[in-house]
């Protein structure tokens, strides 16, 4: 294995933009969180929440923000968001052997796919016919790429991801263990006393530089193609149902839900466990908070969030007894403030 990467606190902040104050000679091989970082890791310090925890720190440097720099005695560097610029230096260490070219002899591929010669095919990967694997793109172990599917140029599938039909993979995203993308979307109609199959016709079509998480679940659209624009960011056990439109930077945290066709913004940020009911519009830059149900479309930018925050059990049955007598309670103000008595 490589020796780990060493880097001078000098040489980051002249890479990353930032302001350096104190040892630009030290040299760091690593990062960590403030409260475990030793002498030759650099930490870093985003939420003030955790500014406690500089003066025990035993990091070798600390990003974070100038209001906060006075709280550190030892070498820094300065951000304007130190989550930003940590993300971006931890990246310097991040040590994935990189996939060797060709297809593993165990793989299946069929007559009529095609396989750059610099992608990747790992054990036991089953290309169907129709299928395009671009240039070095990686399909892990187990992964199944059905027919007319294309996976682009430095697409990674990590492990048993499964591309069922018509699927389209821009170039670079990132695709994690177990997600299953262009699968039946879930359309049925009711005909006398049973259930009539709606036939899946479209795709999905994934922008450039998406990520989607382990054991997400994308359906491929009834007429026209689910779509995730350019730098979506999906994370694990997230259900995108058929025709659904997201735009370009939008995160969803685990556990969210989007039904069918539903339309949502760019720079959205959508909670964990979070719900959006089918047909709806939301707009550009919304946050929907985590648990929140979205019933109804929302035209304007901002945050938004529905259900009832924790509370003592006792508390929280109390008041659900008191909610069946809400509307008893409702009109019974109405009436007075209809026919107020002097």
């Amino acid at each position: 294995m490589n020796a780990a990467p060493r880097h001078t606190l000098a040489d980051l902040a002249q890479r990353f933009a930032l302001e350096l104050r104190g040892d630009g000679a030290k040299t760091i091989d690593g990062v960590g969180a403030l409260a475990t970082a030793g002498a030759t890791q650099l930490g870093f310090l985003a939420n003030p929440h955790y500014r406690s925890q500089l003066a025990a720190s035993k990091a070798g440097a600390v990003i974070l923000r100038a209001d906060d720099a006075p709280h550190w005695p030892g070498t820094s560097l300065v951000a304007a968001d130190p989550y930003v610029a940590f993300a971006r230096v931890a990246a310097l260490f991040e040590r994935t052997p990189a996939a060797a070219p060709g297809i593993h002899p165990s793989a299946v591929v069929a007559p009529g796919a095609r396989v750059a010669a610099s992608a990747s095919v790992g054990p036991l990967c089953a290309i169907d016919a129709g299928a395009i694997i671009e240039d070095g793109a990686v399909l892990g172990p187990h992964c199944i790429i059905g027919p007319d599917c294309i996976v682009g140029a430095q697409t990674r599938c990590v492990a048993r991801v499964t591309l069922v039909t018509r699927v389209t993979l821009g170039k670079r995203v990132l695709v994690h263990p177990g997600a299953v993308i262009g699968a039946d979307g879930f359309g049925l109609a009711f005909d006398r006393g049973h259930w009539v199959k709606v036939p899946q016709l479209g795709g999905v079509r994934v922008g450039d530089d998406c990520e989607i998480g382990a054991n997400t679940t994308i359906d491929r659209g009834a007429l026209e193609d689910t779509l995730l624009e350019e730098d979506v960011r999906l994370d694990n056990q997230i259900q995108i149902a058929h025709n659904v439109r997201i735009g370009a930077h939008t995160a969803m945290a685990g556990c969210s839900a989007v039904a069918g066709s539903a339309r949502i913004g760019r720079y959205c940020l959508i909670g964990g466990g979070a719900g959006i009911l089918g047909h709806l519009t939301i707009a550009d830059r919304v946050t929907i908070t985590a648990r929140c149900l979205v019933t109804r479309s929302i035209d304007h930018a901002g945050e938004y969030s529905s259900g009832v925050p924790f509370q003592p059990a006792r508390e929280w049955r109390r008041n659900a007894a008191r909610f069946k007598h809400l509307d008893d309670l409702t009109r019974r103000v109405q009436a007075l403030e209809k026919d107020p008595k002097p």
